[in-house]
């Protein structure tokens, strides 16, 4: 599996000690910027992460801003992305489990470090459950742009 991650400036330090975390777990991961504190936009950053997960199945994606939202409004607009906001363990496991989500979005002036690692080690680990819950991503996909 490949990761990629992206933040802006809102999200910059939380990305690192994600990366810091990923590394460490030996995980295959490309960091798409941004590289700084100045002030970024998060749309081409969202998108361009969303646009190299869409490409691969095997590809997961992580975003981060100040509140994690405007990144997954961004990533939801490429066809094949299942981004979803996560600011807790249970639903990190719930949106990968039933929604097969493919982008976890994560708000750096919500969450704290230890959180977030928690938050991103249990959505890597959780596999799609289908069944009854590939229909309705099956629904989802008949309606993307």
């Amino acid at each position: 599996m490949k990761i990629y991650i992206g933040s802006d400036h809102g999200g910059f330090h939380l990305k690192g000690a994600i990366t810091q975390m990923l590394d460490h777990l030996q995980l295959s991961f490309e960091d798409m910027g941004t590289h700084s504190t100045r002030s970024t936009d998060y749309g081409p950053i969202g998108k361009s992460v969303a646009e190299k997960v869409a490409l691969s199945e095997n590809a997961k994606g992580i975003l981060i801003c100040g509140t994690g939202i405007g990144m997954s409004i961004i990533a939801n607009k490429v066809p094949g992305i299942r981004a979803a906001v996560v600011h807790d363990v249970f639903s990190a496991e719930a949106t990968r489990a039933h929604n097969d989500s493919n982008i976890l979005c994560l708000g750096e002036r919500v969450i704290g470090q230890g959180l977030a690692e928690m938050i991103v080690q249990t959505w890597l680990q959780t596999a799609f459950k289908a069944g009854k819950h590939e229909r309705r991503i099956d629904f989802i996909k008949r309606y993307e742009a």
